[in-house]
């Protein structure tokens, strides 16, 4: 079934499909942000080398533990390391000697050429919000994902200019069956989209559907000589890999597709509260799991995670846009250039129930700090709400219409002689003003950044157009974009074979809601 439609796939290689690609309409996207300013560097060298020093402690004398994976074990068996039942003792050094097989950079592959991504160095890609299981809209209020929403979502991504990449599990449609969502998913992310896209982590089966899925729209070869997914792998912080994330990265890395290698840290109940602390033990996992995927396959593109937020203490609820989770990222994107790995934080976070004033507030503060601290890739970057529980329709295109501002922060400032203005400052003179003058005539469509959602009318036409909050503007560009969807073209073989595998698939199992 699967080998029969790689097979056909493979014959064309993606040539027709390019060529369809070519001549059909596509909705404008930015290309990934390339950094002109510096990062944001909190920690000193004394500071970072004892936490590295200290990650070594913990690996070497407390250890980590690899959860019903027997493969794993006798990997970092033969590697050195000291295993005692699950608890795995990595001896100072070895993991990060592992690590330094890891690529610094690669390119993520999208089914259009021109949607291609590169993951290190200065860059910075944008994904959107990641697993919630309810969604929300101004006018369905709070409820549970559907496979419609998943595919909406879909839509909405590839048609947001700001948007580099696709994601994953945008949201989790309920109403299919957990072990046949997955093929539904990547097949929408395919066919909807031409942008990158993630894969399945949920089982290590599904990892390799996704890999195959892929081997259908790209072609057997180009995958296994080309990075096409890039997929999040979590920690179970603290210091805990089980067997259902590693065995899907075990699939991953052997097929050359990227893993994002994430501890999930809520200060203070998965990591100390401390931020020198909660560091240490976000480099003693990261070592270890990227360490794993290079035992796995030397050379396999994966990114250091750095998931951070810290804890209400009255509560227990997480909480986002604080202070001490920018200083643990701030802190984690040094760690990461020192060990030569592109770095995963960041997002659109928030835990306010409404695309209100507090999301807005939480979210600003998490996506500048994702741009100071030398994130390459920003999972979350828009939709994200309650914590992560809600997939929300509003704040998806609120956020990613805000992300066109980090675009142009990250373009620095220009002091080349036409940046310099001095004949404008010439021509206007003491007491003109410069809105008539050859230079702002020049400029003034590209001179300043301009949202797309949010009103800068006077207040009476304000008014006059029903005085709509930024809810209810949002709510209008949803509509707006989903109207003017026009899908991108697929190779119709290509695309009926990614259909029969999907087909085939579902009906080699029963439903599972489990």
């Amino acid at each position: 079934m699967a080998e029969a439609a790689v097979r056909r796939r493979g014959r064309g290689g993606g040539g027709a499909a390019r060529r369809a690609e070519r001549g059909a309409v596509s909705f404008e996207t930015a290309r990934f942000i390339e950094r002109n300013i510096p990062n944001f560097e909190i920690l000193n060298d004394e500071a970072l080398e004892i936490i590295e020093a200290n990650a070594e402690t913990v690996l070497e004398e407390i250890g980590v533990n690899f959860v019903n994976n027997p493969a794993a074990l006798e990997r970092w068996r033969e590697a050195g390391a000291d295993v005692a039942g699950e608890r795995v003792h990595i001896p100072r050094g070895l993991a990060r000697k592992l690590c330094s097989t890891a690529p610094g950079s690669y390119v993520q592959h999208a089914r259009n050429p021109e949607r291609n991504v590169e993951i290190g160095g200065r860059s910075l890609v944008l994904a959107p919000v990641y697993g919630p299981p309810f969604v929300r809209d101004i006018n369905g209020g709070r409820r549970y994902a559907t496979m419609e929403d998943f595919r909406n979502f879909v839509k909405l991504g590839y048609m947001s200019k700001w948007l580099h990449h696709s994601g994953g599990t945008v949201c989790e449609p309920t109403d299919v069956p957990v072990n046949k969502r997955h093929l539904d998913m990547l097949l929408a992310h395919m066919t909807l989209s031409d942008k990158p896209f993630m894969g399945s982590v949920t089982e290590p089966s599904r990892a390799q559907d996704s890999v195959d899925m892929c081997q259908v729209l790209f072609g057997a070869e180009f995958v296994q000589s080309n990075t096409v997914m890039t997929s999040l792998i979590n920690i179970n912080s603290p210091m805990t890999f089980d067997d259902v994330m590693m065995g899907a990265m075990e699939v991953y890395a052997a097929n050359n597709q990227a893993c994002i290698v994430s501890p999930f840290i809520v200060g203070g109940a998965m990591a100390p509260v401390s931020v020198a602390g909660t560091l240490t033990q976000v480099m003693a996992e990261v070592l270890a799991g990227v360490a794993y995927n290079q035992l796995v396959r030397p050379g396999a593109p994966v990114i250091m995670g750095a998931f951070v937020t810290s804890i209400d203490m009255n509560s227990g609820a997480p909480t986002f846009g604080t202070p001490e989770a920018s200083h643990v990222t701030y802190g984690a994107g040094q760690l990461a250039r020192r060990l030569g790995l592109p770095f995963r934080s960041s997002g659109g976070f928030t835990g306010s129930k409404l695309p209100d004033a507090q999301a807005a507030y939480e979210s600003a503060n998490s996506l500048n700090m994702g741009l100071l601290s030398g994130v390459n890739f920003m999972l979350h970057a828009c939709g994200w709400l309650e914590g992560g529980l809600v997939s929300s329709f509003e704040k998806f295109v609120l956020d990613a219409d805000q992300l066109g501002a980090l675009h142009k922060l990250a373009q620095g400032v220009s002091v080349d002689a036409e940046a310099q203005a001095m004949d404008a400052i010439a021509e206007v003179g003491p007491g003109g003003h410069y809105l008539g003058c050859a230079h702002t005539q020049s400029h003034f469509k590209t001179a300043f950044w301009r949202s797309d959602v949010l009103d800068y009318k006077p207040f009476e036409t304000w008014e006059e157009e029903g005085a709509r909050d930024s809810q209810a503007l949002a709510s209008a560009r949803v509509a707006q974009l989903l109207d003017s969807y026009q899908q991108p073209a697929i190779d119709p073989g290509v695309l009926q074979a990614l259909n029969e595998y999907v087909e085939q698939k579902k009906a080699s199992m029963p439903d599972a809601f489990m």
